[in-house]
């Protein structure tokens, strides 16, 4: 009988956790959402960051998607200076890290459907395993080996109309791992070389690694940034803290059915 009891706990358990997992409240259309994607190219076979590779057709099929169901894309930018005013169903997408991919297979999908999206810009990121900043035994290289963006095509997508360029520090510092100084540095210098090149105000900012405290919020402010995202998974329902932006998570082992549950939800 023991085990007739254990397999009831078993499968009220598993009633809970589906509950907990599909019974959540939807948000309003009205909230606007903050989508974070980082590459848009095919999965590497037995690589550990292919949840940071989307697919282009998936790419696609989403961006598709968000087009017929009548989403308003906006750039970080825009959303901030126009919170409150947007109409329903806007939406910010966003990418970490500054990759090749963002113009080769995402540019165009969003120049199709005419969806504007934010790249935050890591500035010395050619050849460097910032996987490393965060977790040591991350030393494959396997993000180092991934094409990134060079200045003049960081020019062209900030020129396109469609892309504004934000900031992800100077070498996608771990920002805990700094002291105040050295942390202002990476802001600062990031924000400035941005600037230089692209002619154009940088005011965006996106933490890496999602790691921060209120200290780097702090001096975030200071460097001049007036938004910025973090990983933490949601939507800011009510008039949020600019400073510190929750995000939609789009994961590249993410089929359709996923993204719009996330979408409507806010949460996996």
């Amino acid at each position: 009988m023991s085990w007739i009891i254990l397999l009831i706990l078993l499968l009220i358990a598993s009633i809970v956790v589906y509950k907990k997992k599909w019974n959540k409240s939807k948000v309003e259309w009205k909230t606007p959402r903050i989508l974070m994607y980082h590459m848009v190219r095919e999965h590497i076979d037995g690589a550990k960051f292919n949840k940071l590779r989307v697919k282009p057709a998936e790419f696609e099929k989403q961006i598709a998607w968000l087009k017929a169901e009548g989403f308003h894309f906006v750039t970080m930018q825009e959303l901030q200076d126009h919170w409150g005013k947007h109409p329903a169903k806007t939406v910010a997408i966003t990418f970490d890290d500054g990759y090749l991919d963002n113009l080769e297979n995402a540019f165009p999908v969003l120049e199709k459907y005419q969806a504007k999206a934010t790249i935050y810009v890591v500035v010395d990121r050619h050849d460097r395993d910032w996987s490393t900043y965060k977790k040591a035994y991350h030393n494959s290289g396997e993000l180092a080996r991934e094409p990134k963006l060079n200045d003049e095509q960081v020019k062209f997508l900030s020129n396109s109309g469609l892309i504004e360029i934000g900031s992800h520090t100077m070498t996608h510092a771990n920002l805990a791992k700094l002291d105040d100084a050295e942390c202002l540095d990476e802001l600062i210098k990031s924000k400035q070389s941005l600037e230089n090149l692209i002619h154009q105000p940088v005011n965006s900012f996106a933490y890496p690694f999602g790691i921060y405290a209120e200290r780097d919020v702090s001096l975030a402010q200071q460097a001049g940034y007036t938004n910025a995202v973090t990983t933490q998974e949601g939507v800011d329902e009510q008039l949020p803290d600019f400073m510190q932006l929750k995000r939609i998570k789009i994961s590249g082992k993410d089929s359709i059915r996923v993204v719009k549950h996330r979408l409507e939800y806010g949460v996996k």
